[in-house]
């Protein structure tokens, strides 16, 4: 299927690692132009290199720091400066620490607030104007199974991840005549660095090893197994083609069958 994404213009957000790297390559390989971020610029340097060397696509590193709204704005005027347009955003950042509401004191709840929600806020207000000019967008946000089924010990994922989700709801009928898609994708657990350190969490408070955290928490899932990241990227570059034109507005779960809602 050609996802008709070949000189597209993509930002992906939060990109030197797990499942925004893993967004960025299948994007490339899709023939996108790609800009990747991240505040580790060794990391972001390594992966820039890695995805021109498996895709030979043209690949823009920028580092940025999500919680700062100028090096936001810099991250979508640099990319207009070298590329002249944005097709596709795919919003993303590291979630908040994992924990109970008795742990969290007032500024944990603003630093989840800045990361989880303004971050998406920002990034989304940078790439308007140009994609209203072009009459062509794609915004896809990266939450978290926790949108569909709250997860016990993850209290602030669980409250400003569904405020990303009210956000693309309400602004995707706002931009649809202007030829705007924004979509939610809710990964469940796959196989990343942040997984491995929430199971590692998650560990040394029930005095377990992280291979029996992770055991217990994939035998819940029908599938019996984590995600890999190349699954959800396969779905986002989906949402971000020709193709999708007509889906706007949705929360579409990549968990092996974890959430048991029926929406």
């Amino acid at each position: 299927m050609d996802l008709g994404l070949r000189d597209r213009v993509a930002i992906v957000a939060a990109s030197s690692r797990g499942l925004g790297k893993a967004c960025a390559i299948e994007l490339a390989r899709e023939g996108a132009k790609t800009v990747i971020c991240s505040r580790d610029c060794e990391g972001l340097a390594a992966t820039a290199e890695e995805i021109r060397a498996l895709t030979g696509a043209e690949v823009l590193p920028l580092k940025a720091d999500l919680t700062d709204d100028a090096q936001i704005r810099h991250l979508a005027d640099e990319t207009l400066r070298r590329f002249g347009r944005i097709d596709i955003l795919v919003t993303n950042n590291g979630g908040p620490p994992a924990g109970y509401f008795d742990d969290f004191a007032d500024e944990a709840w603003f630093r989840a607030h800045q990361m989880t929600l303004m971050s998406a806020v920002r990034l989304i207000r940078t790439v308007l104007p140009a994609m209203r000019v072009q009459q062509w967008g794609r915004i896809v946000n990266i939450t978290s199974v926790s949108v569909k089924q709250p997860l016990d010990n993850l209290l602030l994922s669980n409250v400003y991840r569904p405020g990303v989700v009210g956000l693309a709801k309400t602004l995707s009928a706002q931009v649809a005549a202007d030829g705007i898609t924004i979509n939610n994708v809710a990964p469940g657990y796959t196989r990343t660095d942040r997984v491995l350190e929430l199971a590692q969490t998650r560990a040394a408070a029930e005095g377990k090893s992280v291979d029996e955290v992770l055991a217990e928490t994939t035998a819940s899932y029908p599938m019996h197994r984590m995600g890999e990241p190349e699954e959800l990227a396969a779905l986002v570059a989906f949402l971000a083609s020709e193709r999708a034109g007509y889906i706007t507005g949705t929360t579409i779960q990549v968990d092996g069958g974890y959430a048991k809602g029926l929406l």
